[in-house]
């Protein structure tokens, strides 16, 4: 890692590691969301409407602390790109989980249950690489494995994509479905964006 004689404003990393942990909170639930019934899922979109006004919180305490900072821990342009992606995803999850609700889904398609476990485990090693960002230590592995996630998330949404497109469902609930596998597919992407962003900054920085 480069040896600096500035000093460097270090809140950057405490806000990143928050709203990943915040994603987590998020993933798990998604996951509650499989396992609910239709009478439970307005009260598990509620939390993650709360859960998504809390990544947004985070996301503009980072801007704001960018703007008011002289010096910043890496390129200005990778905090604002990192940021964006970690709140990205927790738009995609709570879309997900809302537009659910809003179609009365009664049951989802076989196969979403694999795009979200594939969503909790790149959150989980999201919140784990946030901390490392101070060393950049111990992160190649991290987007290595995000990017194995995010090429087997594509897999799932294709043959979920195809299973949609079989003829068993009407067309109204093939437009309902696509919509719903469709944002869970964008979730991933955006996790593999916070990865890439988080390589090019390990690069930068050693």
């Amino acid at each position: 890692m480069r040896f600096r004689l500035t000093p460097r404003e270090t809140s950057f990393y405490d806000m990143f590691a928050a709203s990943a942990d915040n994603i987590v909170t998020g993933s798990k639930l998604l996951m509650e969301l499989l396992g609910a019934d239709m009478s439970a899922r307005a009260e598990i979109a509620e939390r993650m409407r709360a859960a998504e006004h809390a990544g947004d919180d985070a996301t503009h305490a980072i801007f704001h602390q960018l703007n008011s900072s002289f010096i910043t821990p890496f390129d200005r342009e990778d905090i604002y790109n990192l940021a964006s992606s970690l709140d990205d995803i927790m738009d995609f999850m709570e879309e997900a989980v809302d537009l659910v609700v809003l179609y009365n889904v009664e049951e989802l398609p076989k196969g979403v249950e694999q795009q979200i476990e594939v969503l909790a485990r790149a959150a989980e090693l999201t919140a784990e690489a946030m901390p490392n960002l101070r060393t950049m230590d111990n992160l190649t592995e991290y987007w290595i494995e995000v990017n194995r996630l995010e090429n087997q998330a594509d897999q799932i949404h294709r043959k979920l994509l195809a299973h949609l497109f079989n003829g068993k469902y009407e067309a109204i609930e093939v437009l309902k479905l696509k919509q719903i596998v469709d944002v869970l597919e964008e979730a991933a992407d955006a996790f593999e964006h916070v990865a890439n962003t988080v390589e090019t900054i390990a690069v930068k920085e050693s």
